[in-house]
C-alpha cells in the first residue's frame, strides 16, 4: 500500500484524510499544518498518525505521494522542488477528485455485492425450484430448491448446457420460440413429478437474454388440496368446541374485523352476533382501547387488560393472543373474564400471601443442626417445652439460632395449625411497639385508624408469639406484658375493656436479664414469669464439631439463593473454619460461606481454603514458641479478653465499684458493662 503525506489540515485536508481512511487504499503517514489548532491535526493525532508544522520534517523516500491542500502556490512550488523523483505531488483539488472516485467505486462495489446477496437470498429462500439459462442455453442460476428436487448439486450445474444437466428440459425451446409456457407437467429423471412454468427473458430492445424456469413438486399441491379438505372438518370441530365453551371468546381476522363469538360472549357482554361479526374490533368496547388491535400491531399476547364492554358497560378483564400460521398473522383470539371473579380471587390471594408472610413458622427441629452435647440438651429441652403451654425463654449470643428454635417449638406444639407472629422488640419505638402489640381503639391518638386496630397479641390468639430481644422492652411495656402472662388478657391503647387471649409466648434475649434486674432496667416479677423454662443455646465456638454439618446445610441454602451448584467444602477449608472462634456464631459462618461462594468461579464445585477470607486463628504453635509462658496455648481473642477483664477490674477498684462511672470512663454502655462482668465472671467484691 502506498504511503501519503497530507500538507494542509484545514477543511479540505481533513475531508481528503477522511475519504482516504474510509476507502483504505492509501496509508497516511503524516499530516502537516502551520496552524497547531487545525482540525485535521487533532483527528490524525487521535488515529495515531504523525503530525507537525513543517512538511520538510517528514519528507523522505518512504513517502510515495504528497497531497498539497494549503492553497498556497509557493508551498506547492517548494514541495515540488524538494521532493524526490519517485514521490508524486498531487494538488488538493486533484487528490479530492481521485479520492471521491475511489469512494464512489467502493460504494458501487458494495451496492453490487448487496444486490447480489439479496438476489441469492431470494432465490435460495423460496420453496420453488428456479433455473436460469443465458441465450447460449448455459445455466447461470440453480437454487437450493432445484438442487433438492433434481438431486444435482449447484456446482455441478452452473456453466453447463441445460440439456446436459436435465436431458428433457424444454427451456431451449423457449429460447427459440420466445413464448412463455405455464403450468407444464414434467417428470424428472429421478421420478419426481413437477409443475413448471418457463418464461423467456427479453431486454429493453427485445433482445433475447435467456430464459428461466420455476417449478414445484406436484405432491405438495396434492397435499395442499387434502389439507384444504381437512381444514373444513377442523373448522367445524373448532366451531363446536368454541360454541360449547363456558369462557367468553371473540375472534377477529388480521384486519381487526370480528369473525366469531360464542354464546358465553353474548351472555357476558349483552352483544349479539350481528353487532360484532364483520364489525371493527372496537364495536364491543364502551370504555378502553381495543386489545385485539394492539395485539395485531405488536404480534404479542396481552393479558389482564381491564376495560368495559357492551351496552351495560360490563367490567371485564381481557386476555388476547395472536393467531400466527407459518409465520403469517391470521388474526387474534380473546378470552373475556368477569372482573368480579378476578377481584374475588385477588382478595383470596392477598389474604393467603399475608398469612404466609406474617403467620407462618418456617422451620422445624429437623432444620436445627447439632450433635454436640450442649446443643443436644438445648434441642431436647425445646422439644419438651413444645409439648407444654409454658412460656419459653431462649438465651444465647447473637447469631446462635434463637429464632430457629422459636419456629421449631411452635411447629412441634399443638398450636402449629394456628398463627405464629414474630416481633423484634428492639426494632420499634416504645409508642409504636405498644400499639403494635396491644392494638388501639379509634381516636386513641392522632392518625389512629377508624374503628381501631387489633394488636399482634390478638392476631396470635390460639397461636404463638415470638418476642425477640425481650430485654429491650421499656418499663411501661414490661408491665403490660406481665399482665398478659398473669391474667391472659390485654387492653388496647386508649381502651378500658380487657380482651381475653390464649397466646403462647416464646421470648429470646442475648443480654443478661439478671444484670438488668440489678440495674433496675428489667422487672424482677416479669423475669420470673418469663424464666419458667429457660433454654441456653450454646455459641458456635463451644460446638465446633457441628461446623461440617452446618456448612453442608448452609451451602444448600446459599446455592438456592445465588443459583449456584457448590457441592461442599474441602478438608483444608474445614480445618481453617474449625480453627476460628466465631464470635458472630452461625450467622457469621453463613456470611463467610456466602462470600466464598460469590467469589468462586462457576466451574468450581468445592470451597477451598483460598476461597475463605483470612480469619483470626485460635492458636498458632509457631508464635507460642516466641511468647512468654503466661500466654502460651492461648488464642489472640483469649489474650484480648484477658487484658480487657484486667482493665475492667482495675477501673472498678479505682472508682470504688461504681459501675455507672466505670462504664462511662471505659466508653461502654451500662448494659454492655454488665454483660462483660458476667462474661469474665468479675465479682462485685463488695463494691456498690
Amino acid at each position: 500500500m502506498q504511503t501519503v503525506m497530507i500538507v494542509g489540515a484545514g477543511k479540505g485536508g481533513t475531508a481528503i484524510y477522511k475519504i482516504i481512511k474510509e476507502t483504505a487504499v492509501l496509508d497516511v503517514k503524516a499530516m502537516v499544518d502551520i496552524n497547531p489548532a487545525a482540525p485535521g491535526l487533532k483527528l490524525a493525532k487521535e488515529n495515531g498518525i504523525s503530525v507537525g508544522a513543517n512538511w520538510r520534517d517528514f519528507l523522505d523516500p518512504g513517502i510515495d505521494i504528497i497531497i498539497e491542500v494549503t492553497g498556497d502556490e509557493q508551498v506547492f512550488v517548494e514541495i515540488r522542488e524538494a521532493r524526490s523523483k519517485d514521490t508524486v505531488l498531487i494538488p488538493g483539488s486533484v487528490a479530492y477528485l481521485i479520492a471521491k472516485l475511489l469512494e464512489e467505486k467502493e460504494e458501487l462495489i458494495s451496492k453490487f455485492r448487496n444486490e447480489t446477496y439479496k438476489l441469492d437470498l431470494i432465490f435460495n429462500s423460496t420453496d420453488d425450484g428456479m433455473i436460469v439459462i443465458n441465450n447460449h442455453a448455459e445455466i447461470t442460476v440453480f437454487n437450493r430448491s432445484a438442487e433438492r428436487m433434481t438431486g444435482i448439486k449447484r456446482d455441478e450445474a452452473i456453466g453447463k448446457k441445460i440439456n446436459e444437466v436435465i436431458a428433457d428440459s424444454q427451456l431451449p425451446r423457449v429460447l427459440e420460440t420466445r413464448r412463455a409456457e405455464s403450468n407444464q407437467e414434467m417428470v424428472l429423471e429421478n421420478g419426481l413429478k413437477i409443475i413448471t412454468t418457463r418464461i423467456p427473458m427479453l431486454g429493453e430492445d427485445h433482445e433475447l437474454m435467456g430464459a428461466f424456469s420455476v417449478f414445484k413438486d406436484i405432491t405438495e399441491v396434492v397435499s395442499l388440496a387434502e389439507e384444504i379438505t381437512d381444514l373444513k372438518e377442523i373448522h367445524t370441530m373448532l366451531q363446536a368446541i368454541i360454541q360449547s365453551s363456558e369462557e367468553a371468546i371473540s375472534v377477529v381476522d388480521e384486519h381487526g374485523k370480528g369473525i366469531l363469538i360464542n354464546p358465553a360472549y353474548t351472555r357476558l357482554t349483552g352483544l349479539e352476533e350481528e353487532e360484532v361479526i364483520g364489525q371493527p374490533a372496537t364495536a364491543d368496547i364502551s370504555e378502553g382501547e381495543s386489545v385485539h388491535m394492539k395485539v395485531l400491531q405488536t404480534r404479542r399476547a396481552m393479558r389482564g387488560v381491564a376495560m368495559r364492554v357492551g351496552p351495560k358497560r360490563k367490567d371485564v378483564v381481557v386476555n388476547v393472543a395472536p393467531v400466527i400460521v407459518n409465520g403469517k398473522l391470521k388474526g387474534s383470539v380473546g378470552v373475556i373474564h368477569d372482573v368480579s371473579e378476578i377481584q374475588s380471587l385477588n382478595r383470596e390471594l392477598n389474604r393467603a400471601r399475608q398469612i404466609i408472610r406474617t403467620l407462618e413458622a418456617k422451620y422445624s427441629f429437623e432444620d436445627i443442626i447439632g450433635t454436640s452435647e450442649e446443643m443436644t440438651i438445648a434441642i431436647e429441652q425445646a422439644k419438651l417445652g413444645a409439648k407444654t403451654p409454658a412460656t419459653v425463654l431462649l438465651r444465647g449470643e447473637s447469631g446462635t439460632g434463637k429464632e430457629l428454635f422459636a419456629h421449631a417449638i411452635h411447629n412441634a406444639s399443638d398450636r402449629k395449625y394456628n398463627k405464629f407472629i414474630r416481633v423484634n422488640c428492639a426494632a420499634l419505638s416504645e409508642s409504636l411497639l405498644e400499639s403494635e402489640l396491644f392494638g388501639y381503639e379509634e381516636g386513641a391518638f392522632s392518625g389512629a385508624k377508624r374503628g381501631g386496630k387489633r394488636g399482634l397479641f390478638e392476631e396470635a390468639d390460639k397461636g404463638s408469639i415470638f418476642l425477640d430481644e425481650i430485654g429491650e422492652l421499656t418499663a411501661n411495656t414490661q408491665a403490660k406484658l406481665l399482665r398478659v402472662l398473669q391474667e391472659h388478657e390485654i387492653t388496647r391503647v386508649g381502651g378500658t375493656k380487657p380482651i381475653h387471649i390464649d397466646v403462647r409466648i416464646i421470648a429470646a434475649t442475648n443480654v443478661n436479664l439478671e444484670k438488668g434486674i440489678a440495674n433496675g432496667t428489667f422487672r424482677e416479677d416479669l423475669y420470673y414469669r418469663l424464666n419458667r423454662m429457660p433454654i441456653h443455646i450454646p455459641p458456635l465456638r463451644r460446638r465446633k464439631g457441628d461446623i461440617p454439618m452446618l456448612c453442608s446445610r448452609l451451602i444448600q441454602k446459599i446455592n438456592q439463593e445465588y443459583g449456584r451448584n457448590v457441592e461442599g467444602v474441602t478438608g483444608e477449608a474445614i480445618r481453617k473454619l474449625m480453627a476460628y472462634d466465631w464470635p458472630g456464631n452461625v450467622r457469621e459462618l453463613d456470611n463467610i460461606l456466602g462470600r466464598a461462594i460469590i467469589f468462586m468461579s462457576y466451574n468450581e464445585t468445592e470451597i477451598e481454603e483460598r476461597h475463605i477470607p483470612e480469619l483470626v486463628s485460635s492458636s498458632t504453635q509457631t508464635v507460642n514458641k516466641e511468647l512468654p509462658e503466661t500466654v502460651q496455648d492461648k488464642s489472640l481473642s483469649q489474650l484480648v479478653e484477658q487484658y480487657e477483664a484486667k482493665i475492667i477490674r482495675q477501673m472498678l477498684q479505682k472508682l470504688d465499684g461504681n459501675k455507672t462511672l466505670t462504664a462511662k470512663s471505659l466508653g461502654l454502655s451500662v448494659r454492655n458493662l454488665y454483660y462483660k462482668l458476667e462474661k469474665y465472671n468479675i465479682a462485685n467484691d463488695g463494691m456498690q
